[in-house]
């Protein structure tokens, strides 16, 4: 039998993380119909990530698989998601990322409708923004990019990098598809992930009530 080129007890571990967060996430219906994306790095040249299709709130172990970071599947016939390199690009120019998560909430949805015509959110003055790895103060402000929907991965991940030569970021919007975070780990990403999705609809929340241009 030929040797895998990963640890499959650390896939067995990863699964089984990204299986229970994903659940979570479901329940808060973050991912509805068979949407959302998500994945965990397994070493310095593999990823775990959830396979093509599957209902999240259902996901099981099996539902897992392993892709390099070019994106490709590495010992097995399950396909990945279309957004593969969106997550593996992270893994590759990022040797600190170990998570990556991806989304679709109305709030985020929505927001990512709003905001596309300005290409960014301004998140400004929030005790939340602490939330963020390295933000020590609310007395900042993060612009969180809003990129046009495509469905040709590289050109998106190819903006995605150019962006990240000119700015940390935790996390983008998609123009009416959903939010990317990410982190050192899975709570790390979970925090980054829900500290957007409460600054989002503060956010709608003030512009309902005219506060927002």
């Amino acid at each position: 039998m030929t040797a895998l080129p990963y640890d499959a007890a650390r896939l067995r571990e990863k699964a089984d993380e990204i299986v229970a967060n994903v659940h979570e996430l479901a329940r808060a219906g973050w991912t509805p119909a068979t949407s959302s994306n998500f994945s965990a790095r397994l070493d310095d040249r593999h990823a775990a990530i959830t396979v093509s299709g599957r209902d999240k709130g259902r996901l099981a172990a099996a539902d897992i698989m392993v892709v390099d970071f070019d994106g490709q599947p590495v010992a097995t016939d399950l396909r990945p998601s279309a957004e593969t390199l969106l997550h593996t690009q992270l893994y590759r120019r990022f040797p600190g990322i170990g998570c990556v998560l991806h989304t679709h909430s109305p709030v985020q949805t929505i927001a990512s409708r709003l905001y596309a015509g300005a290409g960014h959110i301004r998140l400004e003055g929030y005790e939340l923004l602490k939330a963020f790895h390295g933000n020590t103060t609310h007395e900042a402000a993060i612009d969180v990019p809003v990129f046009a929907n495509t469905q040709d991965m590289t050109v998106l991940a190819a903006q995605v990098d150019a962006l990240l030569d000119r700015q940390p970021l935790w996390g983008y919007l998609i123009d009416g598809h959903g939010l990317y975070a990410w982190g050192r780990d899975m709570a790390e990403a979970r925090r980054h992930l829900e500290a957007f999705e409460f600054l989002l609809h503060c956010e709608l929340e003030l512009r309902k009530l005219g506060c927002r241009g």
